[in-house]
């Protein structure tokens, strides 16, 4: 991820429902909820602020109408916000003509739905090639391409199946791979995974995980499961009635839910998988010997066996290397019976 450079950022955007959503928001006014709601008007999206950054995965999530894929809609304005702005690279996309943005949507932006929409009669190296084919690409080059994300997403010497003789994992990472063949900018992903079973799912969370890696792009992710977006996310936004609660790394969201709502969806998260070591260190250099030094990002779940195993403290480390604190036995075992600062 590259720190501070934004690619979408959407300000104050609002999506509402009704007879004259317009009017609600006349001359700037902020309409709240009973009034929305006594005007026979339905609030999907309520004045929204995000900023998303080059190659981030960007999660957002919310229980079912929340308004999350409404907003991952409005972004990619596959829906049309009632007012606000969203900037992609700097362009305002709500004021982009119906051709540039078949041009954005064409060249520089992916989406992935739940819905894998392969096209039954194609192969998988058709499918996966079509976008090129609408760009209007010569097919030799096409086909090349497709080949290389097929390549990719780990379906090599499948490009003749036809999507009925592949298993739901295999269709989506089709999805993915078609998704790809343009190399996006950006890239819409609406609960991509909830289809499948869990050990699919999971199976899917690594191969997404490993191509981002290769690829860096900047992503947007819609999820229900908190779990899988502690898996994915580099921050998460939670969303509540339409409306933006808070948004944070993980491991903020964890140690530091901005109200009752967020600790909710947090409170059956295993710490472990979302603290860092660096969240439970004492600060400072060690006092005396110890067992090894490890990087501050690395988190307990990971290190726990390794610390626990030894009486004496690790070192922990920043990314150039530096000594910054230390830890013990003690304080992985107050994160592991959720105890204290963890």
């Amino acid at each position: 991820m590259t720190e501070g450079t934004v690619t979408l950022a959407c300000r104050n955007v609002w999506k509402i429902y009704g007879p004259d959503p317009s009017a609600l928001l006349a001359g700037g006014s902020v309409p709240d909820a009973a009034a929305i709601a006594a005007s026979g008007h339905v609030c999907a999206v309520g004045g929204v602020d995000i900023e998303v950054r080059a190659g981030e995965i960007f999660v957002i999530m919310g229980l079912s109408g929340s308004g999350k894929s409404t907003l991952i809609r409005c972004l990619s304005r596959l829906v049309e916000p009632t007012a606000g702005e969203i900037l992609f690279d700097g362009q305002d996309l709500l004021r982009a003509s119906p051709r540039e943005l078949i041009e954005i949507r064409r060249h520089r932006m992916g989406m992935v739905f739940q819905h894998f929409a392969l096209l039954p009669h194609l192969t998988v190296l058709q499918n996966v090639a079509f976008p090129l084919q609408v760009q209007g690409m010569a097919r030799p080059a096409r086909e090349d391409r497709a080949r290389e994300v097929i390549a990719l997403v780990g379906l090599e010497g499948r490009e003749g199946h036809y999507p009925r003789e592949l298993s739901g994992g295999q269709q989506q990472r089709v999805g993915i791979a078609r998704s790809l063949a343009a190399e996006p900018d950006l890239w819409f992903l609406d609960e991509p995974f909830s289809a499948l079973d869990p050990l699919i799912r999971r199976e899917m969370q690594d191969e997404f995980l490993r191509v981002q890696r290769l690829l860096q792009k900047t992503i947007v992710f819609i999820t229900h499961d908190f779990d899988e977006a502690i898996r994915l996310a580099d921050r998460i936004a939670i969303m509540k009635d339409g409306v933006l609660v808070q948004v944070a790394t993980p491991e903020e969201l964890v140690l530091r839910p901005a109200d009752e709502y967020v600790a909710a969806f947090t409170a059956h998260v295993a710490r472990a998988k979302v603290v860092t070591l660096g969240a439970i260190m004492t600060e400072g250099a060690p006092p005396g010997d110890t067992a090894g030094r490890l990087p501050a990002s690395a988190r307990i779940e990971d290190m726990a066996a390794r610390i626990e195993a030894s009486a004496l403290p690790h070192a922990v480390i920043d990314d150039a290397d530096r000594v910054i604190g230390h830890v013990g036995r003690q304080a992985v075992i107050d994160v592991l019976v959720n105890r204290g600062r963890g």
